[in-house]
C-alpha cells in the first residue's frame, strides 16, 4: 500500500509521513535506509560530536533517537496490525535521549544497529497482509493506522536530516 492509501492522515504525525514521496510502503522502507538517507557519512563523521547550540544533541544522539523512535512506532505497529486495541502511551524523547550511551559509541556503530533494526521493520511490514496493516489504534492521543506508522518510520528520520543540513552542516565551514 502506499502513502496516499492513509486514511485519516493522522494530527502529529502527519509532518513526518508528509515528507516521504507516494510510493509503496515496501518501496519507501527499502529507498529510506541509513546509508540511502544519509549519503555521505564522512560528513556526519565530521560532525559527530559537535553542536549547534548548548544542550543540543549530537549526531550520534540524533541517529540512536531515530533508532529509538523506530523501534517505538514499529512496536505500536505491531500491535495494531494484530488488533489490539489499548491506547499506547506517547514518550519523552528527550528522557530516552538523557539516558543513552550514543555518544560513547562510534556512529557507524550506530548506523549499523539502525540498518539492523531497519531490517527488522521490513519483515515486520512484510508479515502483514492489507487487512492487518490497515488496522489502527491509539497512540499519543491520535488514530493511526500500522500503514501511517510506517511511513511515520520512514519520515522521521528524513526530519532529522533536514535538521542536521540546515544545523549541522554549516559547523563544518
Amino acid at each position: 500500500m502506499k502513502k496516499s492509501d492513509i486514511h485519516p492522515m493522522p494530527a502529529f504525525f502527519d509532518r513526518y509521513i508528509k515528507l516521504v514521496e507516494d510510493v509503496s510502503l515496501s518501496d519507501a522502507l527499502v529507498k529510506y535506509t541509513p546509508e540511502n538517507i544519509f549519503g555521505d557519512i564522512d560528513l556526519l563523521l565530521a560532525l559527530e560530536d559537535r553542536v549547534y547550540a548548548p544542550g543540543k544533541w549530537t549526531v550520534r544522539d540524533i541517529v540512536q533517537h531515530v533508532i529509538d523512535n523506530e523501534r517505538i512506532m514499529a512496536y505500536r505497529a505491531l500491535r495494531f496490525s494484530r488488533n489490539d486495541h489499548t491506547v499506547l502511551p506517547g514518550y519523552d524523547e528527550e528522557l530516552l535521549g538523557a539516558h543513552t550511551i550514543a555518544n560513547q559509541r562510534p556512529l557507524l556503530e550506530l548506523i549499523a544497529e539502525w540498518k539492523s533494526v531497519r531490517t527488522s521493520t521490513q519483515y515486520l511490514f512484510k508479515g502483514m497482509n492489507e487487512e492487518m496493516i490497515i488496522r489502527s489504534g491509539v497512540a499519543y492521543k491520535s488514530e493511526i493506522s500500522a500503514l501511517a506508522l510506517g511511513f511515520v518510520i520512514v519520515g522521521h528520520p528524513i526530519h532529522h536530516l533536514n535538521v542536521i543540513r540546515e544545523r549541522y552542516f554549516p559547523l563544518l565551514v
